[in-house]
């Protein structure tokens, strides 16, 4: 009965956890250029995961801000043809819209018109003339440089003014402040610039903006076109959650005023959007996939430097044993060996891939994001590399015979 007390009293010795990690430590500082080298992959690695996941999270805000700037509650609408003549969009089309479809807040169309002006010394340019309403420039997000946009007024009474774009007034008149006030003839009518604007964000020609343009009031236009049709409709939904929704209600509203064998094309930016987040995951999991190669090849070099090390200490583990040392702390001591290496090389790449971002904020004015969630994964997974790497060494020298090792040479 004693024999049996004993035996369940007994219970195995405690791990020193606090002697090991300061004995690893102390292990790392007798040979700090080897194992240096050994955690350099770690560092290379965990710094490229930081930079991955900042230079992702740039590349994504800067393509969402030029959508943004472009208008994210815009839907256009356009003529695509038909197979019996032509069936294009009229203003009677804005003005169902507008009755029939709750939620959109602001129209426009967009009738084009081509023109030439004189530029000085006889010579000419080309000019693109677009007639819209004053609700354009809420709808299309445009940037008044100088001067005003034309308002309400001016469309009722018909006024003859206009703006121009800032690439327009800076090369005829020198600056967009210079051409506030000058007159353009247009087909012989006189036409007073009242302003100058841009688009938000640059298009690259992709919109029917482009630099040599000129907006004038939707009822002026008509002035100098003898049919109803329009190119474009603009519309503008009170808020991007309800954008889809009211897409497919004008397509209806639309269609149903035509034939059924006309074609309009009804687009918003939410799929361009959708696009470029889907592409910004794709190449960040990419880069994520390169990055993980490096980890994986760094953890390899952790885990060979640490077989190294065990193979000129078998005596060093054969004394341990022989003095009381569990298999349990052999293991766990070349466990946190390999543990401490990663976790210094991923400390020191997550100091030097913050060290890009956080140097572009403070001599700059640009504000590259910075991911905290990023460096807490790359901590993790630095550690993560350590104790993967590191379990088969520790095993090898945990599994060590006491006797054997004393005796090798």
């Amino acid at each position: 009965m004693a024999a049996t007390s004993n035996s369940e009293g007994r219970h195995p010795p405690k791990i020193a956890y606090g002697e090991i990690v300061g004995f690893a430590y102390d292990t790392f500082c007798s040979d700090t250029v080897r194992f240096a080298l050994t955690a350099l992959g770690m560092v290379v690695g965990t710094a490229s995961l930081i930079l991955v996941v900042t230079i992702a999270m740039t590349g994504k805000k800067y393509v969402l801000d030029q959508i943004q700037g472009i208008g994210v509650n815009m839907v256009v609408v356009e003529y695509q043809g038909g197979d019996h003549g032509s069936d294009f969009l009229t203003m009677d089309d804005l003005r169902a819209v507008l009755r029939q479809v709750p939620g959109v807040v602001a129209a426009s169309p967009v009738v084009p018109f081509a023109d030439r002006i004189p530029i000085g010394l006889g010579q000419e340019r080309e000019l693109q003339v677009l007639g819209v309403l004053p609700e354009y420039i809420a709808v299309r997000n445009l940037v008044v440089l100088s001067g005003r946009f034309f308002d309400a007024q001016d469309e009722r009474a018909r006024n003859k003014v206009g703006v121009i774009t800032q690439e327009l007034a800076e090369q005829v008149y020198g600056s967009a402040d210079e051409a506030v006030g000058k007159v353009v003839k247009l087909s012989g009518l006189p036409f007073t610039i009242v302003g100058t604007f841009r688009e938000r964000v640059n298009t690259f020609g992709r919109s029917e903006v482009t630099s040599n343009t000129m907006v004038i009031p939707y009822n002026v236009i008509r002035y100098f076109t003898n049919s109803p049709e329009v190119r474009q409709l603009y519309f503008s939904a009170a808020e991007p959650s309800i954008v889809i929704p009211v897409t497919g209600q004008i397509q209806k509203v639309v269609q149903s005023r035509h034939r059924a064998e006309s074609a309009y094309f009804v687009q918003n930016l939410t799929e361009v959007v959708a696009m470029a987040e889907r592409t910004a995951n794709a190449l960040t999991l990419v880069l994520l996939l390169i990055a993980a190669v490096t980890l994986l090849v760094s953890g390899i070099g952790i885990m060979n430097i640490m077989l190294a090390t065990v193979g000129s200490r078998i005596p060093e583990i054969g004394i341990r044993k022989a003095m009381g040392a569990t298999n349990r702390d052999i293991h766990f001591q070349f466990l946190s060996e390999a543990t401490l290496i990663s976790l210094i090389g991923g400390s020191a790449g997550v100091i030097f891939g913050l060290a890009l971002p956080l140097s572009v904020r403070f001599f700059t004015e640009y504000r590259i994001p910075v991911s905290a969630l990023s460096v807490v994964v790359a901590i993790a997974v630095s550690c993560s590399v350590g104790i993967l790497f590191g379990t088969a060494p520790a095993a090898f020298a945990a599994g060590l015979d006491p006797v054997e090792s004393m005796r090798h040479e």
